[in-house]
């Protein structure tokens, strides 16, 4: 049985998860907040600004309105900047009783909290939360690319539906109700991705990226630990995969302006000429304020901090890793 589904955010991954579900049969409400860019999206029949080329299955509409892409709806499926999460949550708190899903990949950049603890002072309790993480490039999944992500949920039965209602014959979905883990390593990889750009973009090479990505895991699996996530969650597709994707691939936003610091690009030029949110940037400031407050070392990512803050150069920021006193490597 087909399932409505409103997907709230039409950038290039609310519009690419819009796009999979209804090329799976299922009627889906694109939901965006510029009427001007909806009223393309409807008559161009596909997201020019941000996924040219790919065309919307019949069964996605598009609308600017929010009380009508979220009626009758089987399930909301936000996907807007970790900015915007709390603001878009709010909107649609008095929308019925739809589980609520998200795609957003950030931490609550008022309180620095996983997401989902945000999502339930809003809409209080009782209400079935989830979130999809994982590998996942935009462009690849509208082109029908193969991909596999984690759906997490308060509850593994909503988790295992809603990975039911995703799942395809190329998007592989995995359950779990770590929600914890899969939330943190949707952050904390966007972060560790400026950090290899850096690199990169300073002419480092290929032993300094794979040393980052691992000391970068590492750190994920510290602060992991600190917040009760699960082990196997943090070397897992939410976790690790996504940390390599977006560490490695230059269609990884957060990456390519890592890149352009590191090539010595002013940080405001950088950020406005990727063309879309960089989530490593909030990103970076909430997980650095939440690993102080636990007590948990966290050097990349606080030199990653140092260099949006204008403490440190990017070259300054990487030579300070490298001067670290030596340790352990499993501590």
């Amino acid at each position: 049985m087909a399932n409505r589904t409103a997907v709230l955010g039409a950038g290039a991954w609310g519009t690419a998860l819009a796009i999979h579900l209804a090329r799976g049969g299922h009627p889906v409400a694109l939901w965006g907040h510029r009427s001007e860019h909806v009223a393309a999206l409807a008559r161009d029949r596909e997201n020019r600004s941000y996924l040219p080329g790919a065309e919307f299955p019949e069964a996605l509409t598009a609308t600017p309105d929010l009380a009508l892409a979220v009626q009758d709806a089987d399930y909301l499926l936000v996907a807007v900047p970790s900015g915007a999460f709390a603001q878009m949550l709010a909107a649609v708190s008095g929308s019925g009783d739809a589980p609520l899903f998200w795609a957003t990949k950030g931490l609550d950049p008022e309180t620095g909290r996983p997401l989902h603890e945000r999502a339930g002072e809003i809409l209080g309790a009782g209400r079935g939360l989830g979130v999809l993480s994982g590998p996942s490039f935009a462009r690849e999944v509208a082109r029908g690319l193969p991909t596999a992500v984690t759906v997490a949920a308060t509850d593994a039965r909503l988790a295992r539906r809603f990975a039911e209602l995703v799942h395809g014959p190329t998007f592989r979905a995995y359950v779990s109700t770590d929600l914890t883990g899969v939330e943190l390593g949707g952050a904390a990889k966007n972060v560790i991705a400026i950090a290899a750009g850096i690199s990169d973009g300073l002419g480092f090479g290929a032993n300094a990226r794979a040393g980052l990505i691992t000391r970068g895991l590492a750190e994920l699996r510290r602060l992991g630990r600190a917040l009760g996530a699960r082990p196997a969650t943090l070397t897992g597709l939410a976790c690790l995969g996504d940390l390599v994707l977006t560490a490695t691939d230059d269609q990884s936003r957060n990456r390519r302006f890592g890149l352009a610091l590191g090539r010595g690009t002013p940080l405001d030029e950088a950020r406005a000429g990727i063309g879309g949110a960089v989530e490593g940037i909030p990103a970076a400031r909430a997980l650095t304020r939440l690993a102080r407050g636990l007590g948990v070392e966290m050097p990349i990512s606080e030199q990653v901090r140092a260099v949006l803050d204008g403490l440190h150069s990017p070259r300054t920021a990487v030579e300070t890793l490298m001067a670290r006193t030596m340790k352990s490597e499993h501590r």
